[in-house]
């Protein structure tokens, strides 16, 4: 039965999921036929996953002979679990279930192994899977955060090679989203504008962080990047929900990410990395200071004993020359 522990000096919650540990493996050197049979998420081994919460039939013009193009099911393996009681306290330690809600969307049914391969239809029927997943949650009482994330590569911690996301809703909201939003609030309390609209015009305004822009959306490389060819991608148009976009914003957003992860793809020649969407909790109702966006972060570097000392980190690449090798990147 997963757990949460909250730290007692840091109001830091920590999740013990010893269910974990038990989640299969790719195995290098297989071919591809038998990579194929093996991976619970190919289509026609369905039966190797619990049943489908969300699935998207597949179009008429698709290849293949499978029904379905996009499907979201609960974690066979999950770090959280729809049961158990609320905190607890043990002298000075407080703890509580693993209370949650742990989903994969299988993102293709086909062995796909990285997401850049996906038509820009094809990756918007992920994303709008995204979103009808938060929606339906967003109903459900218990949960105050939804966090959904991509792992691509071993690197980046992804376990199976298959194309996949995968979606958390957590009882409570995460220290990282808690001291993102507070950041956000101070800043529109003390300018009057939000903070990710001024960064974009910032960046619109020449500021040479820039990767790509359309009427829609900007990508960028931001002013402190952590990482390497940290990169974000954001809405032109004030919104702090993800969900709340119409079927048009997702139409543009999947142009915006697949053009994103190419230019990376190609300069870094295809880089293990993670995306995460930053949405606002779902107590925050639609507000002027929170600016959902997603965060692209390759895996080029590890993370060492200063980062993990210190909380801050080392970035061996200016973002001003990430931003200019990535707009170099052309497709």
């Amino acid at each position: 039965m997963p757990e949460f522990r909250k730290d007692p000096v840091v109001d830091r919650w920590v999740i013990i999921s010893t269910e974990r540990a038990k989640r299969p493996q790719d195995h290098a050197g297989n071919n591809e036929q038998e990579q194929t049979d093996s991976c619970p998420f190919c289509a026609g081994n369905e039966a190797m996953t619990p049943p489908a919460v969300l699935t998207y039939p597949a179009d008429e013009a698709h290849p293949s002979n499978t029904t379905w193009a996009v499907r979201v099911v609960p974690n066979k393996y999950p770090a959280l679990v729809e049961e158990g009681s609320w905190k607890r306290q043990t002298g000075i330690y407080e703890s509580m279930s693993g209370l949650g809600v742990h989903e994969v969307i299988i993102e293709s049914p086909e062995h796909v192994v990285n997401v850049a391969m996906l038509s820009e239809t094809e990756l918007e029927k992920v994303l709008h899977a995204y979103r009808d997943r938060m929606a339906t949650l967003r109903n459900d009482k218990r949960w105050r955060a939804i966090l959904i994330y991509k792992n691509q590569g071993a690197q980046a911690g992804a376990t199976l090679e298959h194309i996949h996301s995968q979606l958390i809703a957590l009882p409570a909201v995460p220290k990282e989203v808690f001291e993102e939003v507070t950041g956000a609030k101070v800043y529109h309390s003390s300018h009057g504008r939000c903070v990710y609209c001024d960064m974009i015009n910032e960046e619109i305004g020449g500021a040479g962080r820039l990767v790509a822009e359309d009427e829609w959306f900007v990508a960028l490389c931001p002013f402190a990047s952590r990482f390497p060819y940290e990169t974000w991608i954001l809405p032109r148009q004030h919104a702090s929900s993800f969900e709340s976009g119409s079927n048009g914003d997702f139409t543009a957003l999947a142009r915006s990410l697949r053009a994103t992860l190419i230019r990376l793809n190609r300069r870094l020649e295809n880089p293990p990395f993670n995306y995460i969407i930053h949405s606002s909790p779902l107590d925050e109702t639609e507000n002027a200071y929170h600016h959902w966006h997603i965060e692209i972060l390759p895996k080029l570097t590890q993370v060492a004993g200063f980062e993990w000392g210190s909380g801050s980190y080392i970035n061996t690449v200016a973002p001003e020359d990430a931003a200019r090798l990535l707009r170099e990147a052309t497709f």
